[in-house]
C-alpha cells in the first residue's frame, strides 16, 4: 500500500500558510514558531538591532530539567522528522500535538517500530 503524507505549516501569528520554522532563545528558554516569509523577516528586523548588540553564547540548560541524552548532549529534531514522527504517532493511534515537542514516549515507540 503507497502512503502520502503532506505537512503543511501554518503561520502561528495570523493563519496563513507558513514557509518556515523559526527557532529563538530568549531568558534561557528556546522558542519555535511556524511563520510566512513576510513575518519572520518583520521578526528578524524586530530583533536585529539586539542581535547586533549582542554576544554568541553557548546554550546553557535549563534549570529543574532533566537531560534526555547520555552526556546532556540533547539534538533538535529536523522539522521533516518531526512531521515524521508525528504522522506514525497518529496514524497508531498515539495523542500527539500538532506543535511543540513531541514526547519522549513517543519518539521511543517511533524509534523502536523503524
Amino acid at each position: 500500500m503507497a502512503k502520502h503524507t503532506q505537512v503543511i505549516l501554518i503561520d502561528d501569528l495570523d493563519g496563513g500558510e507558513a514557509n518556515e520554522t523559526v527557532t529563538f532563545a530568549l531568558d534561557g528558554k528556546a522558542y519555535e514558531i511556524d511563520l510566512s516569509g513576510g513575518n519572520a523577516k518583520k521578526l528578524r528586523e524586530a530583533l536585529s538591532p539586539f542581535v547586533k548588540g549582542a554576544r554568541h553564547a553557548e546554550p546553557t540548560p535549563v534549570r529543574g530539567r532533566r537531560r534526555g541524552v547520555a552526556g546532556g548532549a540533547q539534538r533538535a529534531m529536523s522539522r521533516e522528522k518531526s512531521a515524521e514522527i508525528r504522522a506514525w504517532a497518529k496514524a497508531h493511534g498515539h495523542p500527539v500535538s500538532e506543535r511543540g515537542r513531541i514526547a519522549a514516549s513517543i519518539v521511543e515507540a517511533y524509534d523502536s517500530a523503524h
